[in-house]
Protein backbone atom coordinates (compact mmCIF):
# COMPACT_ATOMS: atom_id res chain seq x y z
CA UNK A 1 0.00 0.00 0.00
CA UNK A 2 2.99 2.06 0.44
CA UNK A 3 3.21 2.50 -3.33
CA UNK A 4 -0.09 4.45 -3.33
CA UNK A 5 1.52 6.86 -0.88
CA UNK A 6 4.27 6.99 -2.71
CA UNK A 7 2.92 7.98 -6.32
CA UNK A 8 0.14 10.68 -4.27
CA UNK A 9 3.04 12.20 -3.01
CA UNK A 10 4.90 12.42 -6.66
CA UNK A 11 2.00 13.80 -7.54
CA UNK A 12 1.80 16.65 -5.31
CA UNK A 13 5.52 17.37 -6.10
CA UNK A 14 5.09 17.57 -9.73
CA UNK A 15 2.11 20.40 -8.69
CA UNK A 16 4.06 22.46 -6.36
CA UNK A 17 7.22 22.17 -9.09
CA UNK A 18 4.89 23.29 -11.57
CA UNK A 19 4.29 26.24 -9.60
CA UNK A 20 0.26 25.95 -10.34
CA UNK A 21 -2.18 28.58 -8.76
CA UNK A 22 -4.43 26.73 -6.62
CA UNK A 23 -6.44 30.28 -6.44
CA UNK A 24 -7.27 29.16 -10.64
CA UNK A 25 -9.86 26.85 -11.74
CA UNK A 26 -7.57 24.42 -13.05
CA UNK A 27 -5.39 24.22 -10.05
CA UNK A 28 -8.33 24.22 -7.84
CA UNK A 29 -8.81 21.12 -9.72
CA UNK A 30 -6.01 19.90 -9.66
CA UNK A 31 -5.14 20.19 -5.95
CA UNK A 32 -8.73 18.59 -5.23
CA UNK A 33 -7.98 15.35 -7.64
CA UNK A 34 -4.33 14.75 -5.54
CA UNK A 35 -6.53 15.62 -2.32
CA UNK A 36 -9.57 12.63 -3.31
CA UNK A 37 -6.90 10.42 -4.18
CA UNK A 38 -5.10 10.35 -0.90
CA UNK A 39 -8.65 10.07 0.75
CA UNK A 40 -9.10 7.00 -1.62
CA UNK A 41 -5.41 5.91 -0.37
CA UNK A 42 -6.32 5.92 3.30
CA UNK A 43 -9.64 4.01 2.71
CA UNK A 44 -8.08 1.15 0.63
CA UNK A 45 -5.54 0.98 3.33
CA UNK A 46 -7.89 0.81 6.18
CA UNK A 47 -10.04 -2.08 4.12
CA UNK A 48 -6.76 -4.11 3.36
CA UNK A 49 -5.71 -3.92 6.86
CA UNK A 50 -9.62 -4.92 7.95
CA UNK A 51 -9.10 -7.55 5.13
CA UNK A 52 -6.18 -9.62 6.86
CA UNK A 53 -7.81 -9.13 10.08
CA UNK A 54 -10.95 -10.72 8.96
CA UNK A 55 -8.33 -13.57 7.14
CA UNK A 56 -6.68 -14.34 10.37
CA UNK A 57 -10.52 -14.61 12.48
CA UNK A 58 -11.77 -17.21 9.33
CA UNK A 59 -8.53 -19.02 9.93
CA UNK A 60 -8.35 -19.29 13.67
CA UNK A 61 -12.91 -19.95 13.32
CA UNK A 62 -11.33 -23.21 10.64
CA UNK A 63 -8.88 -24.49 13.48
CA UNK A 64 -11.64 -24.56 15.67
CA UNK A 65 -14.54 -25.70 13.23
CA UNK A 66 -11.66 -28.64 12.17
CA UNK A 67 -11.03 -29.75 16.14
CA UNK A 68 -14.99 -29.42 16.69
CA UNK A 69 -15.32 -31.84 13.61
CA UNK A 70 -12.84 -34.46 14.52
CA UNK A 71 -14.04 -34.57 17.67
CA UNK A 72 -17.82 -35.33 16.42
CA UNK A 73 -16.64 -36.88 13.73
CA UNK A 74 -13.68 -39.55 14.69
CA UNK A 75 -12.59 -42.68 13.13
CA UNK A 76 -13.13 -44.37 16.65
CA UNK A 77 -16.50 -43.20 16.96
CA UNK A 78 -18.22 -44.31 13.75
CA UNK A 79 -21.62 -44.87 14.00
CA UNK A 80 -23.76 -47.30 11.92
CA UNK A 81 -26.86 -46.36 10.27
CA UNK A 82 -27.56 -49.48 9.03
CA UNK A 83 -28.44 -50.88 12.54
CA UNK A 84 -29.92 -48.06 13.28
CA UNK A 85 -32.78 -48.41 10.32
CA UNK A 86 -33.41 -51.87 12.05
CA UNK A 87 -34.85 -49.99 15.27
CA UNK A 88 -37.23 -47.65 14.55
CA UNK A 89 -40.84 -49.08 12.30
CA UNK A 90 -42.14 -46.43 9.58
CA UNK A 91 -45.50 -46.54 7.70
CA UNK A 92 -46.04 -45.19 3.74
CA UNK A 93 -49.00 -43.12 4.02
CA UNK A 94 -50.60 -41.10 1.48
CA UNK A 95 -51.56 -37.52 2.06
CA UNK A 96 -55.44 -37.51 1.45
CA UNK A 97 -54.97 -33.03 0.63
CA UNK A 98 -51.75 -33.31 -1.64
CA UNK A 99 -51.33 -37.43 -2.20
CA UNK A 100 -47.76 -37.08 -1.43
CA UNK A 101 -46.14 -40.05 0.68
CA UNK A 102 -44.99 -39.22 4.40
CA UNK A 103 -43.36 -41.84 6.24
CA UNK A 104 -44.10 -42.32 9.63
CA UNK A 105 -42.80 -43.54 12.83
CA UNK A 106 -45.45 -45.50 15.00
CA UNK A 107 -44.71 -44.31 17.98
CA UNK A 108 -46.35 -41.25 16.81
CA UNK A 109 -49.63 -43.27 15.98
CA UNK A 110 -48.96 -44.90 19.51
CA UNK A 111 -49.09 -42.04 21.21
CA UNK A 112 -52.06 -40.68 19.16
CA UNK A 113 -50.57 -37.38 18.55
CA UNK A 114 -51.81 -35.16 15.28
CA UNK A 115 -49.86 -35.90 12.43
CA UNK A 116 -49.63 -32.92 10.00
CA UNK A 117 -48.30 -33.55 6.43
CA UNK A 118 -44.74 -31.50 5.40
CA UNK A 119 -45.64 -30.76 2.49
CA UNK A 120 -49.30 -28.67 2.84
CA UNK A 121 -49.00 -29.04 6.27
CA UNK A 122 -53.05 -30.52 6.59
CA UNK A 123 -53.40 -32.69 9.08
CA UNK A 124 -53.42 -36.73 8.37
CA UNK A 125 -56.03 -38.82 9.53
CA UNK A 126 -54.62 -42.43 10.33
CA UNK A 127 -57.18 -45.57 11.36
CA UNK A 128 -55.56 -48.43 13.10
CA UNK A 129 -56.53 -51.85 11.96
CA UNK A 130 -55.80 -54.33 14.07
CA UNK A 131 -56.15 -57.04 11.51
CA UNK A 132 -53.97 -55.51 9.05
CA UNK A 133 -50.02 -56.78 8.95
CA UNK A 134 -48.62 -55.32 6.11
CA UNK A 135 -48.30 -52.22 7.71
CA UNK A 136 -47.67 -53.64 11.58
CA UNK A 137 -51.42 -52.69 12.32
CA UNK A 138 -51.35 -49.23 10.60
CA UNK A 139 -53.73 -47.81 7.85
CA UNK A 140 -54.14 -45.06 6.10
CA UNK A 141 -57.88 -43.45 6.36
CA UNK A 142 -59.70 -42.88 3.15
Amino acid sequence: MEYLYERIAYLRGLSEGMKIDETSDKGKLLSNIIEVLGDFADAINELNDQQVELDEYVEALDEDLSTVEEELFSEDDEYDYEDDEDDYDYIEVECPHCKEFVYLDESLLEDGEEVLCPSCHEPIEIEIDEDCCCCHGHEQED
